[in-house]
Protein backbone atom coordinates (compact mmCIF):
# COMPACT_ATOMS: atom_id res chain seq x y z
CA UNK A 1 0.00 0.00 0.00
CA UNK A 2 1.10 3.99 -1.34
CA UNK A 3 2.01 5.68 1.65
CA UNK A 4 1.28 9.47 1.51
CA UNK A 5 1.47 12.39 3.95
CA UNK A 6 2.50 15.96 5.07
CA UNK A 7 5.22 17.67 6.28
CA UNK A 8 5.72 20.14 8.73
CA UNK A 9 5.77 21.32 12.50
CA UNK A 10 2.41 21.49 14.42
CA UNK A 11 0.30 19.97 11.65
CA UNK A 12 -2.02 18.60 14.06
CA UNK A 13 -4.81 20.89 12.73
CA UNK A 14 -3.87 19.53 9.27
CA UNK A 15 -6.39 19.88 5.90
CA UNK A 16 -4.37 17.87 3.74
CA UNK A 17 -5.04 14.63 5.46
CA UNK A 18 -8.52 15.25 6.36
CA UNK A 19 -9.26 15.73 2.77
CA UNK A 20 -6.88 12.58 1.37
CA UNK A 21 -7.94 10.48 3.30
CA UNK A 22 -11.49 11.39 3.05
CA UNK A 23 -10.59 11.23 -1.11
CA UNK A 24 -9.64 7.77 -0.42
CA UNK A 25 -12.70 6.51 1.61
CA UNK A 26 -14.98 7.67 -1.09
CA UNK A 27 -13.14 6.68 -3.96
CA UNK A 28 -12.32 3.29 -2.63
CA UNK A 29 -8.59 3.68 -2.95
CA UNK A 30 -5.76 1.52 -1.20
CA UNK A 31 -3.39 4.31 0.24
CA UNK A 32 -2.75 6.14 3.64
CA UNK A 33 -2.43 10.00 4.22
CA UNK A 34 -0.28 10.14 7.58
CA UNK A 35 1.43 13.50 9.06
CA UNK A 36 5.55 13.54 9.12
CA UNK A 37 5.21 16.31 12.32
CA UNK A 38 9.06 17.02 12.80
CA UNK A 39 10.96 20.03 15.08
CA UNK A 40 13.92 20.14 12.29
CA UNK A 41 13.99 19.08 8.44
CA UNK A 42 17.18 17.80 9.44
CA UNK A 43 14.77 14.89 10.29
CA UNK A 44 13.45 14.26 6.85
CA UNK A 45 15.81 12.06 5.45
CA UNK A 46 15.02 9.38 8.37
CA UNK A 47 11.38 9.62 7.21
CA UNK A 48 12.13 8.95 3.86
CA UNK A 49 14.39 5.77 4.85
CA UNK A 50 12.42 4.38 7.38
CA UNK A 51 9.16 4.46 5.28
CA UNK A 52 9.91 3.18 2.30
CA UNK A 53 6.41 2.59 0.61
CA UNK A 54 5.89 6.45 0.22
CA UNK A 55 4.86 8.11 -2.97
CA UNK A 56 4.71 11.91 -2.27
CA UNK A 57 4.13 14.34 0.01
CA UNK A 58 3.07 17.91 1.08
CA UNK A 59 5.16 20.66 2.67
CA UNK A 60 4.23 22.83 4.69
CA UNK A 61 5.19 25.28 7.10
CA UNK A 62 7.96 25.94 8.16
CA UNK A 63 9.86 23.50 5.67
CA UNK A 64 8.53 24.76 1.74
CA UNK A 65 12.19 26.83 1.68
CA UNK A 66 14.62 24.52 3.67
CA UNK A 67 13.17 21.19 1.92
CA UNK A 68 14.81 22.05 -1.35
CA UNK A 69 18.54 21.45 0.05
CA UNK A 70 17.25 17.33 0.42
CA UNK A 71 15.39 16.97 -2.70
CA UNK A 72 17.12 15.21 -6.04
CA UNK A 73 15.18 17.44 -8.65
CA UNK A 74 13.22 20.38 -8.72
CA UNK A 75 10.74 21.17 -10.85
CA UNK A 76 11.34 24.61 -12.72
CA UNK A 77 8.13 26.39 -11.64
CA UNK A 78 9.03 25.21 -8.05
CA UNK A 79 12.66 26.86 -8.43
CA UNK A 80 11.71 30.25 -9.72
CA UNK A 81 9.46 30.26 -6.59
CA UNK A 82 11.66 29.80 -4.27
CA UNK A 83 9.42 27.00 -2.55
CA UNK A 84 8.22 23.31 -2.37
CA UNK A 85 4.84 22.28 -1.46
CA UNK A 86 5.01 19.04 -3.18
CA UNK A 87 7.44 16.12 -3.37
CA UNK A 88 6.91 13.40 -5.71
CA UNK A 89 8.85 9.90 -5.32
CA UNK A 90 10.61 8.80 -8.24
CA UNK A 91 12.13 5.55 -9.46
CA UNK A 92 15.00 4.55 -7.54
CA UNK A 93 13.75 6.41 -4.57
CA UNK A 94 14.85 10.28 -6.05
CA UNK A 95 12.56 13.59 -4.50
CA UNK A 96 11.55 15.77 -7.09
CA UNK A 97 10.34 19.34 -5.44
CA UNK A 98 6.70 21.13 -6.98
CA UNK A 99 5.03 24.17 -6.29
CA UNK A 100 1.03 23.90 -6.03
CA UNK A 101 0.43 26.89 -4.01
CA UNK A 102 0.62 29.64 -7.02
CA UNK A 103 -2.08 27.69 -8.71
CA UNK A 104 -4.40 26.93 -5.96
CA UNK A 105 -4.02 30.65 -4.71
CA UNK A 106 -4.49 32.10 -8.43
CA UNK A 107 -7.53 29.39 -8.90
CA UNK A 108 -8.90 30.87 -5.45
CA UNK A 109 -8.72 34.53 -5.92
CA UNK A 110 -9.76 34.66 -9.54
CA UNK A 111 -13.66 34.56 -8.71
CA UNK A 112 -13.24 37.65 -6.55
CA UNK A 113 -11.19 40.26 -8.50
CA UNK A 114 -12.43 43.08 -9.95
CA UNK A 115 -11.32 45.57 -12.65
CA UNK A 116 -9.73 48.19 -9.81
CA UNK A 117 -8.06 45.04 -8.52
CA UNK A 118 -4.49 46.37 -9.52
CA UNK A 119 -2.33 46.21 -6.64
CA UNK A 120 -1.48 44.01 -3.95
CA UNK A 121 0.07 44.03 -0.50
CA UNK A 122 1.96 40.57 1.02
CA UNK A 123 1.98 40.38 4.70
CA UNK A 124 4.70 37.59 5.09
CA UNK A 125 8.48 36.64 3.36
CA UNK A 126 8.08 32.91 3.74
CA UNK A 127 7.95 30.45 1.15
CA UNK A 128 3.51 30.72 0.88
CA UNK A 129 4.14 34.39 0.23
CA UNK A 130 6.81 33.60 -2.60
CA UNK A 131 3.93 31.39 -4.40
CA UNK A 132 1.88 33.87 -3.91
CA UNK A 133 3.77 36.61 -5.72
CA UNK A 134 4.69 34.35 -8.59
CA UNK A 135 0.63 33.89 -9.12
CA UNK A 136 0.18 37.79 -9.02
CA UNK A 137 2.83 38.17 -11.79
CA UNK A 138 1.42 35.88 -13.39
CA UNK A 139 -2.16 37.75 -13.33
CA UNK A 140 0.04 40.97 -13.67
CA UNK A 141 -0.85 42.62 -10.68
CA UNK A 142 2.02 44.82 -8.79
CA UNK A 143 2.83 43.64 -5.13
CA UNK A 144 4.60 44.67 -2.54
CA UNK A 145 5.77 42.89 0.19
CA UNK A 146 4.98 43.41 3.82
CA UNK A 147 7.71 42.40 6.87
CA UNK A 148 8.46 42.75 10.83
CA UNK A 149 11.71 44.02 9.59
CA UNK A 150 13.33 45.72 6.62
CA UNK A 151 15.10 43.29 4.31
CA UNK A 152 16.04 43.19 0.36
CA UNK A 153 12.55 42.57 -1.22
CA UNK A 154 10.62 43.71 1.32
CA UNK A 155 9.21 47.65 0.49
CA UNK A 156 7.50 48.25 3.80
CA UNK A 157 7.78 47.25 7.21
CA UNK A 158 4.42 47.07 9.18
CA UNK A 159 5.39 50.56 11.23
CA UNK A 160 5.91 52.06 7.02
CA UNK A 161 2.07 51.13 6.95
CA UNK A 162 0.15 54.52 6.84
CA UNK A 163 -3.81 55.00 5.27
CA UNK A 164 -2.24 56.28 2.07
CA UNK A 165 -0.39 53.48 1.47
CA UNK A 166 -3.64 50.70 2.07
CA UNK A 167 -5.96 52.96 0.40
CA UNK A 168 -3.61 52.07 -2.54
CA UNK A 169 -3.80 48.80 -2.22
CA UNK A 170 -6.67 47.18 -2.67
CA UNK A 171 -5.68 43.67 -2.20
CA UNK A 172 -4.15 42.74 1.03
CA UNK A 173 -3.13 38.93 1.51
CA UNK A 174 -2.16 37.58 4.69
CA UNK A 175 0.48 34.99 4.47
CA UNK A 176 2.02 34.99 8.31
CA UNK A 177 0.82 32.19 10.62
CA UNK A 178 -0.95 35.30 12.54
CA UNK A 179 -4.60 34.19 13.81
CA UNK A 180 -4.69 30.46 13.35
CA UNK A 181 -6.03 28.36 16.04
CA UNK A 182 -5.13 28.17 18.73
CA UNK A 183 -4.32 32.01 18.85
CA UNK A 184 -7.35 33.07 17.12
CA UNK A 185 -7.34 36.77 18.91
CA UNK A 186 -3.58 37.29 16.89
CA UNK A 187 -3.83 39.22 13.43
CA UNK A 188 -1.27 40.93 11.23
CA UNK A 189 -0.93 45.02 12.80
CA UNK A 190 -1.87 46.74 9.84
CA UNK A 191 -4.42 50.39 9.78
CA UNK A 192 -7.44 48.55 9.35
CA UNK A 193 -9.70 52.25 9.20
CA UNK A 194 -7.56 52.51 5.98
CA UNK A 195 -9.90 49.47 4.77
CA UNK A 196 -13.38 50.22 2.68
CA UNK A 197 -15.90 48.26 0.31
CA UNK A 198 -13.01 48.08 -2.71
CA UNK A 199 -10.34 46.05 -0.71
CA UNK A 200 -10.01 42.37 -1.13
CA UNK A 201 -8.24 40.66 2.07
CA UNK A 202 -7.28 37.37 1.65
CA UNK A 203 -5.93 35.46 3.66
CA UNK A 204 -4.46 31.84 3.46
CA UNK A 205 -5.42 30.84 7.01
CA UNK A 206 -8.50 28.51 7.46
CA UNK A 207 -8.61 27.32 10.53
CA UNK A 208 -10.55 29.28 11.79
CA UNK A 209 -12.65 30.30 8.98
CA UNK A 210 -12.50 33.90 9.60
CA UNK A 211 -9.59 34.91 11.20
CA UNK A 212 -9.30 38.35 13.35
CA UNK A 213 -7.72 40.12 9.91
CA UNK A 214 -10.26 39.20 7.92
CA UNK A 215 -12.96 39.79 10.59
CA UNK A 216 -11.93 43.45 10.44
CA UNK A 217 -11.98 43.84 6.97
CA UNK A 218 -15.58 42.58 6.76
CA UNK A 219 -15.89 45.48 9.51
CA UNK A 220 -15.00 48.16 6.56
CA UNK A 221 -16.59 46.87 4.11
CA UNK A 222 -14.10 44.65 2.50
CA UNK A 223 -14.54 41.29 0.59
CA UNK A 224 -13.14 38.78 2.50
CA UNK A 225 -11.48 34.95 1.25
CA UNK A 226 -9.93 32.35 3.20
CA UNK A 227 -7.39 29.95 2.35
CA UNK A 228 -9.61 26.33 2.50
CA UNK A 229 -9.83 26.62 -1.68
CA UNK A 230 -6.72 27.40 -2.17
CA UNK A 231 -5.57 24.34 -0.10
CA UNK A 232 -8.20 22.16 -1.67
CA UNK A 233 -6.84 23.05 -5.33
CA UNK A 234 -3.38 23.11 -4.22
CA UNK A 235 -4.28 19.73 -3.34
CA UNK A 236 -6.13 18.15 -6.32
CA UNK A 237 -2.67 19.51 -8.25
CA UNK A 238 -0.51 17.62 -5.96
CA UNK A 239 -2.63 14.49 -6.68
CA UNK A 240 -2.22 15.34 -10.79
CA UNK A 241 1.89 15.36 -10.25
CA UNK A 242 1.44 12.03 -7.83
CA UNK A 243 -0.58 10.21 -10.50
CA UNK A 244 -1.34 7.56 -8.73
CA UNK A 245 -4.73 6.67 -10.02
Amino acid sequence: MFRLGLLGKNIEYSFSKAYFTEKFKMEHLPYTYENFDINSISQFPKIIKSKPNIAGLNVTIPYKEEVIGYLDDIETTAGEIGAVNTIKILNHGKLKGYNTDYYGFQKSIKPYLQSFHKKALILGTGGASKAVAYALNIMNIEFHYVSRKQKSGVSYTYDDLTLEILKKHHIIINCTPLGTFPEVSHHPNIPYEAINGSHLLYDLIYNPSETEFLRRGKLRGATICNGKDMLRFQAEKAWEIWDLD
